[in-house]
């Protein structure tokens, strides 16, 4: 990981990871606390964040346009509070939500922790942003928490809100770990070009999208984005030796 100053947003620093960071704190996190399945099955989210960050999700009432938000103090997270709304609606379109929310949450957590740690080791006061509260030490996420902003790396920057791009990245992977899709796809999956670089025929990618939802128990969007991230479309496009 990479760290870069910057002017904007609610914090003086900006971490940078890789693609590959990403799933790697995500596969380490949930493996050391035993809830890295075997074969390719739902994330137990709610219980990963009991025993990563010692604490339990609450379900409070929240503004229009606010799932969540994460609460840091000086030790790390405090709190991990949920709109009680997604809780109380029994449909599986809103279960899978409110995990999603957990996971954007549980991201922030990963990734996130030591720049509030950084911030009161210095005695300083984060920038301000609509979507951080400075004096509640807590970044609220809303209802658009997909796909957040968007990385680039040349320039040494994220454009937008890349703390949200973050935890975006972070809750794809946490929720739909890489190994255990490609597990999961493996029927689906071909090989193509000289060295054999295995990806998803045009017409069966709805078919993967309906079985990453049927496997790891995600909303259709979620399994899309997944998809898209490990075996993009703009790949099958690109000419092979």
């Amino acid at each position: 990981m990479k760290t870069f100053r910057c002017n904007s947003g609610p914090f003086s620093e900006q971490p940078y990871f890789t693609p590959e960071e990403f799933e790697q704190i995500c596969r380490d996190e949930l493996q050391k606390a035993g809830l890295y399945p075997d074969k390719p099955e739902p994330i137990r989210i709610e219980r990963f964040i009991e025993k990563r960050f010692s604490i339990t999700p609450r379900y409070e009432d929240m503004p229009d346009g606010v799932l969540g938000y994460i609460r840091f103090g000086p030790m790390g997270v405090e709190s991990i509070v949920v709109s009680r709304a997604l809780s109380e609606e029994q449909t599986a379109v809103a279960r899978r939500r409110l995990n999603t929310t957990l996971a954007h949450e549980a991201g922030h957590g990963l990734l996130h922790a030591h720049l509030f740690a950084l911030a009161a080791s210095h005695d300083v006061v984060p920038l301000f942003s609509p979507e951080y509260d400075v004096e509640a030490q807590r970044i609220l996420c809303r209802d658009a928490v997909i796909p957040g902003g968007t990385q680039v790396a040349a320039g040494r920057r994220y454009d937008g809100r890349w703390w949200e791009f973050q935890a975006n990245k972070a809750m794809g992977a946490l929720l739909l770990p890489r190994d255990l899709v490609v597990k999961c796809l493996n029927a689906l999956l071909v090989p193509r070009g000289t060295f054999g670089e295995m990806w998803i025929k045009p017409e069966q990618r709805e078919v993967a999208v309906q079985k990453l939802v049927s496997t790891f128990d995600v909303n259709p969007v979620v399994g899309r984005l997944r998809l898209e991230e490990l075996f993009p479309k703009a790949d099958e496009q690109q000419l092979t030796f």
